[in-house]
């Protein structure tokens, strides 16, 4: 992913909305890359991705070259993401069974995923299939193997909860997906990386460095 040497404030804006902040993700993934998309919000970032821009997308039902979310009549239903959600389809796309398709994944032969969160903690431990609680659905999918298998794994979310606790922790308080897979979390509010020393923000929207560090106070930060 594309790399910068210190971070910018952006405070004149309101944070991102989901569909901005899949513009961003969409212009830091490399051409040449092949990428794995994770249900929900991740799947926008298709939407931002041009045919120009070299990334071949990847989905779990067993699909290569997967284009842009569609609907109304551009619908075909033996198009689906691994979400169930109607895409198109890229010229040149190929089409194998499920089991083929988890082996690319645990083969490393995916570049980037990007994966949604409840939780990412300092060190880049990801939660994000079950809450814990006792009438919670758990929801784990391919992310598992997508947490190991993939070779730089992002995180798409917002930053705070409907009650403005921050999803970025010290710790992660629910069932852990993957210990120390997560590289860099993309939020509407910032874009941070996971280094050693600690969290490096790259990039905020709508908040300043200090406030962003304040409100994450549990965290350890790299200046």
């Amino acid at each position: 992913m594309n790399s910068a040497d210190s971070t910018i404030e952006d405070i004149d804006r309101p944070p991102l909305s989901m569909d901005e902040l899949a513009t961003v993700i969409a212009g830091d993934i490399p051409s040449g890359s092949y990428v794995n998309l994770g249900i929900g919000h991740p799947t926008k970032v298709a939407n931002h991705l041009p045919d120009s821009s070299g990334v071949l997308l990847h989905t779990e039902n067993g699909m290569l070259g997967m284009g842009q979310v569609v609907t109304g009549s551009a619908i075909d239903p033996d198009l689906t993401n691994a979400g169930k959600t109607p895409v198109s389809e890229r010229l040149g796309a190929a089409y194998f069974h499920h089991a083929d398709s988890f082996a690319m994944i645990r083969g490393r032969h995916l570049d980037v995923c990007v994966l949604g969160a409840y939780q990412v903690s300092e060190c880049g431990d990801l939660a994000n299939w079950h809450t814990g609680e006792a009438d919670a659905i758990p929801a784990v999918g391919g992310a598992m193997d997508l947490a190991v298998g993939a070779k730089n794994v992002v995180v798409m979310m917002s930053l705070f909860t409907k009650t403005g606790e921050p999803k970025v922790v010290r710790e992660c308080s629910y069932p852990l997906t993957g210990a120390g897979c997560v590289r860099r979390i993309y939020t509407d509010c910032a874009v941070i990386d996971i280094r050693p020393r600690g969290l490096y923000v790259r990039r905020t929207f709508g908040i300043s460095l200090a406030e962003l560090q304040n409100r994450l106070e549990d965290c350890r930060f790299e200046v």
